[in-house]
């Protein structure tokens, strides 16, 4: 019975571990959802992981993670995609995560949109789980 109780603790405490890492909400009421374990998309090298801040249902940025795609190429992604997101609800964020062509600006196809499903993914966990 003990074992039991114990591995119950154990696999409680795990599950509410995990899901700390995944979405945190701050003091100011804005939730943060990180998408390191939510979202295997990858781009040109490897994932591409962001923070995306949600306010009031709004998305107030989207930070990208440490990654290991090619600098010149993903900075361009960090100028030009990301502010894209600032200030939209989160309903229309979602369709703009969701559009299938990928705006040829950056030059960077793989990493835009791997970065889209992963800003998709972050929006998606926040209205399952805020």
């Amino acid at each position: 019975m003990k074992k039991i109780m114990f591995l119950l603790m154990f696999v409680a405490f795990t599950v509410g571990a995990m899901a700390d890492n995944v979405m945190k909400k701050l003091d100011d009421g804005t939730y943060v959802v990180r998408t390191t374990t939510i979202c295997n998309a990858r781009g040109y090298r490897k994932a591409t992981p962001v923070d995306v801040y949600i306010k009031k249902g709004v998305v107030v940025k989207v930070v990208a993670l440490k990654n290991e795609e090619t600098v010149p190429y993903f900075k361009r992604v960090r100028q030009s995609l990301l502010p894209k997101y600032s200030n939209l609800k989160v309903s229309k964020a979602k369709k703009l995560a969701s559009k299938s062509v990928v705006d040829g600006c950056t030059g960077a196809t793989f990493s835009t949109s791997a970065v889209q499903k992963n800003i998709k993914a972050a929006l998606d966990y926040y209205e399952r789980h805020k």
